[in-house]
């Protein structure tokens, strides 16, 4: 049998205690429909419950649901049970909390999502050098504060980290101390050799997207990649941290806050910029059109999201994926060229040298083959 997520938007006279009868009567059916209701969460104030159920297919799920009690999920989504208790921390019901026949959950599925991206900016020899020994370094005092701050650590590879927590304040928190840990724990030459980002994006986990957290987790990330400034936070995490802290995270200069609508730019900005990138007869005037903006408004929208004009963010986002690649030893120095969108090898390499400091060629002759 798959797993399955599905939620239910459910209306405002539902409390955690009807859903706890709610969950009960998929119990007493499921085997009918041959499945295994694992648990749910609940969020009372935002009235929308998550199940997690073990079935043959989507289709019994809902036969399930309609026979016990007509809730008919809004979406379901086919789930990984490690990627589920990464995330939510539980796959199981968790203790009872009172003294109750019923186990009553209130607990939010709401998440507060960390994509912290990591870029190694100068060549290392090997795993043992000083460039990649630095960079571990600053890793494990990084998961050592995500502990600390009670973040589940979803992913973790050699470019990013993928974290998830439950409180929006100890994400912000554990964002900015680790903005100081990187900054303070490094002398200057060190800090030429790799750079970071952090986006904050709060969500749910099951959309109308196919994976659990996809919305989240690809805002999160596409504020890494675009955005100015070293820690990113969206709208939703402004709002949910402004809501329980007494300081307003715009005041912080710490970070940059992005509105829905700064947003809502920055979607059809990564959405155009996905299909279009590596096209080395892109022009600006392309723009305009699908960002739905004159070339004024595309200027001055770009000069404040990302601290650059059009045309140099364009040039910039092709040289960051051409470090990405050369870090990995893919391919060689005129293919990657032409994949990221460079109109010849020799204009490629004369731009990235201005804005690393290094020839494309000196990358690949120390990763080993």
């Amino acid at each position: 049998m798959a797993l399955y997520m599905d939620r239910h938007d459910v209306p405002e006279t539902v409390t955690a205690e009807t859903v706890a009868h709610i969950h009960q009567e998929d119990l007493k059916l499921q085997d009918k429909y041959g499945c295994k209701v694992l648990t749910y969460w609940y969020d009372e104030s935002r009235k929308n419950a998550f199940c997690l159920i073990e079935a043959p297919n989507a289709q019994a799920i809902q036969e399930l649901h309609n026979e016990a009690h007509g809730q008919i999920p809004n979406s379901i989504i086919e789930v990984n049970a490690g990627l589920v208790e990464s995330f939510l921390g539980r796959i199981d019901d968790p203790e009872k909390t009172s003294d109750t026949d019923l186990n009553i959950i209130d607990d939010s599925a709401l998440r507060t999502i960390m994509m912290l991206v990591f870029k190694q900016l100068e060549p290392a020899a090997s795993s043992a050098s000083p460039e990649r020994a630095l960079m571990h370094h600053h890793k494990e005092a990084i998961l050592k504060l995500l502990e600390t701050y009670g973040g589940n650590l979803v992913k973790q590879t050699e470019d990013f980290f993928l974290v998830s927590f439950k409180s929006v304040s100890n994400a912000v928190h554990a964002a900015f101390d680790i903005q100081l840990a990187l900054k303070d724990g490094a002398n200057h030459a060190d800090r030429k050799n790799y750079d970071f980002k952090i986006g904050l994006h709060a969500g749910l986990p099951v959309t109308e997207q196919k994976s659990i957290f996809e919305d989240t987790i690809k805002l999160a990330q596409r504020m890494c990649q675009v955005i100015k400034g070293e820690v990113v936070v969206s709208s939703e995490v402004k709002e949910l941290y402004n809501h329980q802290n007494s300081e307003s995270l715009e005041k912080e200069k710490r970070l940059f806050c992005l509105t829905q609508t700064d947003e809502r730019f920055l979607g059809l900005l990564s959405d155009y910029l996905e299909s279009q990138w590596s096209n080395t007869n892109l022009k600006i005037d392309d723009f305009s059109k699908p960002l739905g903006c004159s070339k004024s408004q595309l200027y001055r929208k770009m000069m404040y999201l990302t601290g650059k004009s059009p045309n140099s963010f364009i040039i910039e986002y092709r040289l960051s994926e051409a470090l990405r690649l050369l870090n990995k030893n893919n391919s060689n120095v005129a293919d990657i060229a032409y994949q990221t969108g460079f109109s010849s090898p020799s204009y490629f390499s004369k731009s990235f040298k201005k804005k690393y400091g290094h020839l494309p060629s000196d990358y690949l002759a120390v990763q080993p083959r």
